[in-house]
């Protein structure tokens, strides 16, 4: 079958047949619907080499992923062939006592994971391929009726990371509380409708693109602010110069990071989703007192199911545009070309 796979670290992934995957015992594999492509993997193919990670290439990217079980291995119940599921992307011991929890992305037990800290298509072979081999069938979310795979399988990611983010702050974002989303991208939209269907909170959207805004003015923001010298002061004018009870920014780059620093309410929250390696200086005065700093990955199983049943009910809908499997390392061009308005989606059955 064909996959796309990241052969080695800083370079681009190649398009080549592999074996198609067998299950064992326990074990699944799952005929892709749709893989979304991540900006993350451009961290991999640009930034990493060897021993930055626990793991590395090669392996198949793609660690968004939705489809049907295809196959399964002996002594798996619970879930039938044919039957369409959303894989959960973190893949860790099973037994520590966060697995247990279902918070995988936490795993204590490193050494007993399939890839430490990684997962389907990170350091373990994902679902940018006709077939994916999914370890444990606990990975495995039912879709709710309805819920077509292209639109759940970047729900995986792309919304399941933010979901957290926002869950963890909820108790601040009451009626009267302002949240920033800053980049308005795969993520940034849909935090955005998360913030809209689980918060009362006013919605403040930043992006540097006006196509971005327009994306975050149709998901429910309530203002929608171009990136630049006058972003803090705007969002001290809207907040009454309280600044911002949440801030989640979804690139966390130095600029952004330093504008979620400068918009921070006190007691409130910066929470940095993205990858840009962004740092924020904690002393005395640099920082809002009682600003809480934080970094987040992924998040847990029973989020994704939550996150699934909010799309289910149209309360939240990822802005797709799909690609054939061919086609996939043009999807990437576009995404680091930042051409691409929400997400990027492969689509394995699709020729051309």
């Amino acid at each position: 079958m064909k996959a796309l796979r990241l052969e080695r670290w800083k370079s681009d992934p190649v398009l080549t047949e592999v074996p198609e995957p067998r299950p064992g015992p326990g074990q699944a594999v799952v005929r892709v619907g749709a893989a979304g492509a991540c900006h993350s993997d451009l961290h991999l193919m640009r930034e990493f080499g060897p021993g930055v990670l626990p793991w590395g290439p090669p392996f198949t990217l793609g660690h968004e992923n939705a489809g049907w079980v295809h196959e399964l291995g002996p002594g798996v119940t619970g879930v039938e062939v044919g039957q369409p599921v959303a894989v959960y992307g973190a893949w860790g011991c099973g037994t520590c006592a966060r697995c247990r929890l279902g918070i995988e992305s936490y795993c204590e037990n490193r050494a007993g994971a399939p890839a430490p800290g990684g997962g389907c298509g990170l350091g373990v072979d994902g679902g940018m391929a006709e077939l994916v081999l999914v370890p444990d069938v606990r990975h495995l979310i039912p879709l709710p009726d309805g819920l077509d795979p292209i639109l759940a399988a970047p729900l995986t990611d792309a919304a399941l990371t933010p979901y957290h983010a926002i869950r963890r702050s909820w108790s601040k974002l009451h009626p009267g509380a302002t949240a920033v989303v800053i980049g308005i991208g795969g993520l940034g939209h849909l935090a955005v409708q998360i913030l809209r269907a689980t918060t009362a909170a006013r919605v403040i959207a930043v992006d540097t693109r006006n196509e971005a805004l327009e994306l975050a003015s149709r998901a429910g923001a309530d203002h929608c602010l171009l990136a630049g010298p006058d972003a803090a002061s705007t969002i001290r004018e809207l907040t009454d110069d309280r600044g911002a009870d949440a801030v989640f920014d979804c690139v966390a780059s130095e600029r952004t990071v330093a504008l979620g620093a400068a918009v921070g309410r006190v007691m409130g929250d910066l929470t940095l989703i993205g990858l840009g390696g962004g740092a924020v200086p904690v002393r005395f005065a640099a920082v809002p007192h009682e600003l809480s700093v934080q970094t987040t990955y992924w998040g847990s199983r029973s989020e994704l199911e939550e996150v699934l049943d909010l799309a289910a009910r149209g309360r939240l809908h990822a802005e797709v545009t799909t690609f054939a499997l061919d086609d996939a390392l043009e999807a990437y061009r576009l995404l680091e070309a930042g051409e691409i308005t929400g997400r990027a989606v492969i689509v394995p059955g699709r020729h051309g």
